[in-house]
């Protein structure tokens, strides 16, 4: 078992940053790739951001460019940074381990 805790989210301007942490605990040994997905109401789950244990990257592709995801060496925690913040980007975003752990949630808004 994996646990996931996100945190990071808030209120910001458009074309502000954030940085969202997914911390994990468990057998994070097992980890091969966390994700950051997000999810805005009346929509599904939209990925955002996957980093494998090599450290490839894959992002969205109309999010490449404004968000990076990176981890540390041991898989206790991925970040997601979040720059040139659109309204568009509000959402309910999610971490995920191996498409099966999944954090709680933690809230952007992007409002001026």
């Amino acid at each position: 078992q994996v646990q996931l805790v996100e945190s990071g989210g808030g209120v910001v301007q458009p074309g502000g940053s954030l940085r969202l942490t997914c911390s994990a605990t468990g057998n994070i040994d097992s980890i091969v790739n966390v994700g950051w997905y997000r999810r805005t109401p009346g929509k599904d789950y939209e990925v955002v951001a996957v980093i494998s244990k090599v450290r490839e990257t894959m992002y969205a592709s109309a999010l490449q460019g404004r968000f990076t995801i990176t981890r540390d060496n041991s898989w206790n925690t991925v970040y997601l940074q979040l720059n040139n913040l659109k309204p568009e980007d509000t959402a309910v975003y999610y971490c995920n381990a191996n498409m099966k752990f999944w954090g709680q949630e933690t809230q952007v808004t992007v409002s001026s």
